[in-house]
């Protein structure tokens, strides 16, 4: 593999690996969890941009690497953002202040 496309990967690697900080699904450096749903929405676009601009000009593997990427982001993106929902609703429920 040519050193720049190792380099590459290392870059989609970094963006996926932030990103699952962000979902919460990893601790980040300092052993915290958090969750931050605007910047993994910030690093899947990125990625996609990525992957438009990189196609054709890099190998399969790295293509199908960059779209396995973002599809297992999207998919826990999508799941964590429900999360929130269900969660700010039982709040709501807890305090009453649930509107049916």
């Amino acid at each position: 593999m040519e050193k720049n496309d190792q380099i590459l990967l290392q870059l989609i690697y970094m963006f996926h690996n932030s990103a699952m900080q962000g979902l919460g699904k990893v601790a980040d450096p300092t052993g915290q969890i958090s969750r931050n749903l605007d910047y993994v929405s910030q690093t899947i676009d990125l990625l996609e941009m990525l992957s438009v601009k990189t196609k054709g000009n890099t190998t399969e593997e790295i293509e199908k690497t960059i779209v396995q990427m973002v599809s297992e982001l999207k998919l826990n993106y999508v799941d964590e953002k429900n999360k929130k929902v269900e969660d700010t609703k039982e709040v709501k429920k807890e305090n009453g202040t649930d509107k049916k």
